[in-house]
């Protein structure tokens, strides 16, 4: 069974590039807001959820710290996406419980090897 990655950006060229780098090995639902996000997770629980951080009306950080105060979501892996690379962006994501912290544009080959160690990470250090 596929592992289900939740994807939230505002920016629809960038959820349509992350579905095509990612649909191949996992489900994936796209959102364009964190209000349509909070929708989902009321009946959906996802394995991993990918966020970016400037978006309208509710910003990645503060649906981080929604997602992290839904007892079922507390511990689900969260990477953040962000077109600024300024170590404050990076640390505040860390503080607030984020996994990572991509910088938009992206590697595909990081985003996979990103994706692969939040979704499995005990069987991915074995594989060193």
């Amino acid at each position: 069974m596929k592992k289900k990655i939740l994807i939230i950006d505002d920016e629809l060229t960038m959820t349509t590039l992350l579905e095509f780098f990612l649909s191949n090995k996992y489900n994936v639902k796209a959102v364009n807001s964190g209000a349509e996000a909070e929708a989902w997770l009321e009946k959906n629980l996802p394995d991993l959820i990918i966020s970016d951080i400037q978006m309208d009306e509710m910003d990645g950080f503060t649906l981080l710290q929604n997602i992290r105060l839904r007892g079922y979501t507390k511990h689900t892996p969260i990477i953040m996406l962000s077109s600024k690379s300024q170590s404050k962006e990076r640390i505040k994501s860390y503080k607030l419980g984020a996994q990572d912290y991509l910088t938009k544009p992206f590697n595909p080959e990081e985003l996979d090897e990103v994706v692969k160690k939040n979704l499995y990470p005990i069987h991915y250090s074995n594989a060193w």
